[in-house]
This record gives structure tokens, sequence and C-alpha cells, in this order.
């Protein structure tokens, strides 16, 4: 694998010629022909595995196990096909060897919390990260050709996150490959090494646990808020964090609405409940001021939130809202200061 990450320019050259070079151990060669797909790459490996991170990792693997076996690349098939098959088995690797665990939020795992009790302690599971719309968008720019079906809002959206982790890992990597790629199912079943048979009943099964896990209703597929009522309603959200307004904020939820706070295992269900979390914790007499920064997610709405005391200002994390039918009707709350950084959000002045 090469050690130089430079971005190549390739566009005024011929794939198959940068590719002779590289084949012939040439690595500038080899960075030019696979860097202008790292970050399709790194999605499609965020949908198989749930983590920002860890897709980062399985695309370094993925680079260097295409470097290990260039000479068996003789493009009958697109490069771009060759490293979606490199980068889909080295996620199940990985999920097979147990080295990584399928991530889900807490709706999914734990029954919901008392509002009354006070938050649970950091959990030991690893929970699905949310994914910067910059992120996705730079897929866009960098393969204005590329199918928008790839980075559309309903195959990443967390509600889809959360329903294909549920799906084995081979169950999900023929979903993925079948219907938010496209392949044929003869393409899915030479990449994965199984029968037409096989990868055609896998597609089936999917397509089954899948509707069980998705909720009924989904949000708006457009890739942007642009109703009115939209723009009002998180304009709403954010002066009444600002205000520390509770009632404020419960009116903007559906009745059934759910608050999550990864990496605790708790979550809250109802206005109520979610009336009672945040008078009790986020909002209790004495806290932090809460700073929202508006940003995007999965394609939905999102907000780096900072932390305001006499300390000074610090990050806090990432909240990621469903709206459905001109309200709330989920806040998932990822406390992970770190998020913040990960999402490249500066300190508000």
């Amino acid at each position: 694998m090469p050690a130089d990450d430079r971005q190549l320019p390739v566009a005024s050259v011929n794939e198959s010629t940068v590719w002779a070079q590289a084949r012939g151990g040439d690595r500038d060669a080899f960075a030019a022909a696979t860097n202008r797909y790292r970050h399709e790459l790194q999605v499609h490996c965020y949908r198989m595995l749930g983590s920002l991170d860890d897709a980062e990792d399985m695309v370094q693997e993925t680079f260097l196990r295409a470097w290990r076996r260039r000479e068996s690349f003789k493009q009958r098939s697109t490069l771009r096909a060759w490293l979606y098959g490199i980068a889909t088995n080295a996620c199940l690797d990985a999920l097979d060897r147990q080295k990584l665990q399928r991530r889900l939020l807490p709706q999914v795992v734990e029954p919901a919390a008392d509002p009354h009790a006070a938050s649970p302690p950091a959990s030991e599971l690893d929970w699905l990260d949310p994914y910067p719309d910059r992120l996705l968008d730079e897929v866009a720019v960098e393969q204005p050709s590329l199918d928008e079906a790839i980075i559309a809002r309903e195959t990443i959206e967390l509600a889809f996150m959360v329903a294909i982790q549920q799906l084995p890992p081979r169950q999900r990597a023929v979903l993925i490959l079948r219907e938010v790629l496209g392949w044929s199912a003869r393409e899915t079943a030479e990449t994965l090494g199984v029968t037409l048979v096989a990868a055609n009943s896998a597609l089936q099964r999917a397509r089954e646990k899948l509707k069980q896990h998705l909720p009924e209703r989904r949000t708006d597929s457009s890739h942007e808020l642009t109703a009115p009522a939209d723009r009002e309603l998180l304009e709403r959200y954010v002066e009444a964090w600002h205000r520390a307004d509770i009632d404020g904020l419960v009116t903007l939820l559906r009745e059934d609405a759910k608050v999550g706070m990864p990496p605790t295992s708790a979550w809250y269900d109802g206005r109520e409940a979610i009336r009672t979390f945040l008078r009790s914790q986020p909002l209790a007499s004495g806290s932090p001021r809460h700073v929202h920064v508006p940003i995007r997610a999965n394609r939905q709405p999102a907000f780096a939130v900072f932390l305001v005391d006499e300390q000074g200002t610090r990050p806090g994390g990432i909240e990621v809202l469903t709206i459905v039918d001109g309200a709330i009707s989920e806040i998932q709350i990822f406390r992970d200061p770190g998020l913040v950084e990960r999402f490249g959000v500066a300190p508000p002045e």
C-alpha cells in the first residue's frame, strides 16, 4: 500500500493506463487510480459497520488488500466495482472474526429508562455513530456522475442504519450491494463467493427482516429542509434550548417522541417522560447553557452542541433529529465531545 496518500489528478488520464502502471508497482499511479473512490467506499463501509472510525479503518484495509492483489485485477469489471468487492469482504471478515459488533441505538437494546432516575454511566456497548453530511457531499463532488441513490437519504438516515444493523452480516451485504448499489444478483454472488440461489435467497430474507425493523413512518426524503415550517421548527428548537424553556421544547415533540443518549443505554419514551428528563438533567437548575450550532448528519437535521458555564465553552456532543409531519419524533443525543471535532465544528464565538 502506498505510504503517500496524495490525491493525484486522474480526470484526464485513462484509468487503464494508470492501472497498468500501478500493477507494475507504481505507488503514485495506484493512489491516483484508487483515492478518487475513498469517500464513497467509506460510506459503503459505514453502512456495513455503523461506525465512522471502523469505516475509515476498513477503507485503509481495502487499499492494503487492493495493493497486494493489484495484479489480480484484470479489468473484466470496473476498478470501482473491484474495490467495492474488496471493501465488502473486508467488512465481513472483521464482523466474522467478532472484532466488530453490530451497532444499534439504545431504544433497540434496552427498555425505556425511568426519567426520575439518574442517567446511567456510559455503556460498554459500541453504539451507532452519526455520519457527517459534509462527507456525503464530498462523494457527490468527487463523483458527479455517481448514481444519487448511493448517498440518498433513505439509505443513510439513522432509521435505516439501525434496521440494517439488525440483519446478519451477509444479508446486510447482499441488501446493500443489490438495493443500494444496484448490483445484479450474479455480480453479488461472485463478490461474496456464494451461489446465485444463495444470493437471491439472502436478499429475500433481508427484505423481509428490513420491513420488520424499519419504522412505518419515514421522514421526508429530500436532502434539504426547504419547507418553511421545518425551518421554523428548528429555529424554535434552538431558541427553546437557549432559554432553557422546557415547556417550549416539549411542545415541539410528537406525543410518542423518543430521546436517546448514547453512549449511555438510556432513552426516554413520550412527551412527559422527556419533560421530566429535561427538567432533572440537561436543563436542571445550575446546568451549563446549551449552544446549538446547525449541521447535518445522515441527511437529517442535526446540531453540534457546546456547553457554556463559568469554566468556559466546551463541546458536548451531536444531536440528530427526526421530523415527522411538522413535529420532532426522535432526538438522538450523542454525548461524545470528540464527535464535535470529527464533524469539524468550531466553538461559537
